[in-house]
């Protein structure tokens, strides 16, 4: 079955280093209606290297700005905008529990002193879902049956199932989770069950727990933009189910998609110095 897999992986790499069609692209840009084009086995084509294109330093806190720290750190200029496009405050619709467990994270995140303070990606644990599509960068592969999505943070990779087979057993508990697919139209619906409660949103605390159950939409606006919407609907944390909306922008196009690869971007491996990084908490948890 791995080898399988392996070899459908291989297909899909050397279909997405076709590309878009150039004459979807000039269509495009010409501002005619533009058509998805498809895949052999007909699935509307979002093959690519994808980056998120909607909120600067998203990592760093989904509802708002990064602070002064974080905008030099990076190097790269913030803005105001959230993620979290229902409700219309912007804000994840915690309930007052969860708000306060946030906030404390909040308050501490850069100076912890409990490892509950500490987010997930300093101690090299997987993106999980929204975050793997805003933690750098992402490519989606297609082959009949399966839209897979690779993430070059930390080698981690989403294989989406097209063929209406059953989640996994209820408490088998992933970083990703379980994704089930279907296509409506141009809209890739995905989703996701059997997610651990190990995962954050961003640096500052937002979080979930394992009962959470995610709704996505992958949506081509046109070759080089897929609009993304994911709905969290959690009611051990959340008073209301929520949406965050961004876009992916085509992150290598043309030629250069051909030679193009990840980085070996495998998280601290080797580093022997994350105790201290973290002397204060006494080492690893």
């Amino acid at each position: 079955m791995i080898g399988s897999l392996a070899r459908a992986v291989l297909v899909a790499s050397v279909a997405a280093l076709v590309g878009t069609s150039g004459s979807s692209a000039r269509q495009a840009s010409s501002g005619e209606s533009w058509t998805s084009p498809r895949t052999a086995d007909g699935q509307p084509d979002i093959q690519g290297f994808w980056a998120n294109r909607t909120k600067r330093l998203a990592t760093y806190d989904i509802e708002g700005p990064a602070d002064p720290i974080h905008v030099l750190m990076s190097g790269n200029p913030t803005d105001p905008i959230s993620l979290v496009i229902d409700p219309p405050d912007g804000r994840i619709p915690y309930q007052p529990w969860a708000r306060t467990k946030r906030q404390e994270v909040y308050d501490n995140h850069k100076d912890p002193t409990k490892w509950e303070h500490v987010d997930p990606h300093t101690l090299c644990w997987l993106s999980g879902i929204p975050r793997m599509f805003y933690q750098g960068m992402t490519q989606i592969l297609q082959v009949p049956g399966y839209v897979i999505v690779l993430q070059e943070f930390n080698h981690a990779y989403r294989v989406i199932h097209l063929d209406g087979r059953p989640h996994v057993p209820a408490n088998l508990k992933l970083f990703m989770g379980d994704s089930r697919g279907r296509w409506e139209g141009d809209t890739l619906h995905v989703e996701v069950a059997n997610k651990n409660d190990k995962t954050w949103f961003d640096m500052v605390g937002d979080f979930h727990s394992d009962a959470v159950r995610i709704r996505e939409r992958f949506t081509p606006l046109d070759p080089d933009r897929i609009r993304y919407e994911a709905t969290f609907d959690d009611p051990q944390v959340y008073a209301r189910p929520f949406t965050i909306g961004l876009t992916l922008g085509r992150a290598v196009a043309g030629e250069e998609a051909k030679t193009y690869g990840f980085l070996e971007e495998a998280c601290l491996e080797g580093e022997r110095n994350i105790q201290h990084m973290l002397f204060r908490l006494g080492g690893r948890p």
